[in-house]
């Protein structure tokens, strides 16, 4: 049997080489100051500008994201009022599902009343009963359509809060974005620091160089002038050379052109003669190269026989003042060799004497002190050994360590332990709220079910095992179902008949499917009518189709039940939400064979 289902939808700079007459020390020193010369004047000019204009546009993106971040925070704040006011109609949906359980237990106290006024004489006549009907008809009409409206209102409020909580989804992760454009707006406030403080170390770079310039720009003057000179006379000797290699080159070619037209072999041995002649001049040149080389080299001789000869005169400035001060001590001794006669020097040396014994003494207590002391060496030489090894190494961090570790963890268990009764109390609470919810479920169910009289109503009891909780810390329930009539209840377990627990079981399943199974929708019963009397057949079908009519309007609900009592299905079928059913039987192949037939077959079949 299938019923009729819905589906929600779900939402580098070249340098010039300055020939090999320039590789002295000093001139590398002044080559390499230069090079960072040039290096800080093109930071100032062109790296410098560059990342001010860099810091600016990082300052003019940090503000548009300033104000990006206000604008999602104000569109936050309006999520989340429409969302509290989405919270705010939970409560008014709660009261409507309250409303409607009421609804379902006045109607349940009408049907009690009825059958109860059935065989009763009455004075009233047929119209009269027929107008009552019809009022009674007309309010039940009413009632279901403000019922399936204020449904409607549920389902849209419940639409309403889902796109809500999208909506603050997608702003909770604009913030996230807006959080991490943040962090680089931090990095490069830090990467802008460092650039000034660069700045300033090059500042002051540049201030030393300065400095240490001053002393090395008249040597300097110098050295450029002679380089000027020698570049001079080597450009204008490699100009010569050069022009006088093109003269010979283009009468080489000229020779060679005639050589080839004419063929003749003594203008060959004439131009190999003229190429020995321009070996020799190279030879030459290279020779006048190495003369100059020479002669610098002396420039370098003489620059330091200078510099020995100023180390030479200190030297002699130093011992003339030496031999001054000897003089004065030399007359200083005579003074005093001359007081030395006036004293007494036998009582002197009977004093130095003692003081030399005093001496000895001293030398012997710092011997054994320093023998002392090395055993007290050795000892805390052993000790720091015994320190570094892994039973001492770091025994103050790790103790430190340990005590955080047991701070926290003491901590962690009073939180957890707070946490733990909040919980505790929590379940505690939701678990009487289920099991008051289930109970009354099972209630309704089984008044407007059951046709005994025997029986009032069932419903589940749970009792908290306190020896196994104190074992296992935690709380274990065993739940009975009992049966009540009057103000006695009693266990039904070996007290009531096999239709009984039947009907009992399949009730139970039902109020839990519909306390907890409200978002899975599909409710499977495999032969519900066994063991089951005849009125409790119907009323059980009564019970189903009220199931079906209630959860209607839910889109995903679905109801699935495997039975052989044909009776049974064509009492579900006398409702409008069944149209069709499934018969499986044997073909001659002894196979199953499944088909779809309609509920008005079934009736007339049975008829």
């Amino acid at each position: 049997m299938v019923t009729r289902t819905q589906i929600i939808p779900i939402l580098c700079v070249p340098v010039e080489s300055c020939g090999e007459n320039s590789s002295g020390v000093d001139k590398k020193r002044i080559l390499n100051t230069s090079v960072e010369i040039n290096s800080i004047v093109q930071l100032q000019e062109k790296e410098l500008p560059e990342l001010r204009n860099r810091l600016q546009t990082v300052n003019r993106e940090i503000e548009r994201l300033k104000s990006d971040v206000e604008e999602q925070d104000t569109l936050l704040a309006t999520q989340m009022s429409e969302e509290e006011t989405a919270k705010a109609c939970l409560q008014d949906i709660s009261l409507m599902d309250k409303y409607l359980m009421d609804l379902k237990e006045l109607e349940r106290k009408i049907a009690q009343h009825a059958s109860k006024l059935q065989g009763v004489d009455l004075t009233r006549t047929t119209q009269q009963v027929s107008q009552e009907k019809q009022e009674t008809q007309h309010k039940l009409d009413t009632t279901s359509s403000k019922m399936e409206l204020k449904r409607k209102l549920i389902q849209d409020q419940q639409d309403q809060i889902q796109m809500l909580k999208s909506s603050v989804n997608e702003t909770r992760a604009e913030k996230l974005k807006l959080s991490s454009d943040m962090q680089k707006q931090q990095q490069l406030e830090e990467q802008c620091v460092e650039f000034t403080t660069e700045i300033q170390a090059l500042t002051r770079d540049i201030r030393q160089a300065k400095e240490q310039l001053s002393p090395l720009s008249t040597a300097l003057e110098k050295l450029q002038l002679e380089k000027q000179e020698l570049v001079e006379r080597k450009k204008q000797k490699q100009e010569d050379a050069i022009k006088e290699r093109v003269k010979a080159i283009t009468s080489f070619e000229r020779e060679i052109t005639k050589y080839v037209d004419e063929g003749k072999d003594e203008y060959k041995e004439q131009k190999e003669s003229e190429l020995q002649e321009t070996n020799t001049h190279l030879h030459e040149a290279e020779k006048n190269k190495e003369k100059i080389n020479k002669e610098m080299g002396n420039i370098r001789q003489d620059i330091d026989t200078q510099k020995v000869q100023e180390r030479w005169l200190q030297d002699n400035l130093t011992l003339r003042k030496r031999v001054e001060e000897l003089k004065d001590v030399v007359a200083k001794r005579e003074v005093l060799m001359k007081d030395m006669g006036n004293m007494q020097v036998l009582q002197l040396r009977q004093e130095r004497r003692e003081g030399e014994r005093k001496l000895e003494d001293l030398k012997k207590n710092r011997s054994i002190a320093l023998g002392r002391q090395k055993g007290f060496e050795e000892e805390i030489m052993h000790y720091r050994k015994e320190l570094r090894e892994d039973q001492y190494d770091k025994a103050d961090e790790r103790y430190k360590n340990k005590m955080i570790t047991m701070r926290t963890t003491e901590l962690v268990i009073k939180d957890l332990e707070l946490y733990y009764k909040a919980l505790d109390q929590t379940i505690m609470k939701f678990h009487s709220m289920k099991m008051d919810e289930i109970n009354k479920i099972i209630r309704d169910l089984w008044r407007s079910t059951y046709r005994g009289q025997d029986i009032e109503y069932v419903e589940i009891r749970s009792d908290v095992d306190e020896n196994a909780s104190a074992g296992l810390k935690r709380r274990v329930y065993n739940y009975r179902v009992v049966m009540v009539k009057g103000d006695t209840a009693s266990d039904m377990r070996g007290r009531c008949s096999a239709g009984q627990k039947v009907l009992a079981s399949l009730i139970i399943r039902l109020a839990l499917a519909e306390t907890f199974c409200l978002n899975c929708g599909i409710l499977a019963l495999d032969e519900p009518t066994t063991n089951l009397d005849r009125d409790n057949i119907e009323s059980l079908a009564h019970a189903l189709v009220e199931i079906i009519k209630t959860r209607s309007l839910q889109r995903n609900f679905q109801l699935l039940v495997i039975t052989h009592d044909e009776d049974f299905v064509e009492l579900l079928g006398r409702s409008s939400y069944i149209e069709h059913f499934y018969r499986i039987r044997k073909n001659q192949d002894q196979n199953s064979e499944i088909t779809k037939c309609s509920i008005s077959s079934l009736s007339s079949y049975l008829h």
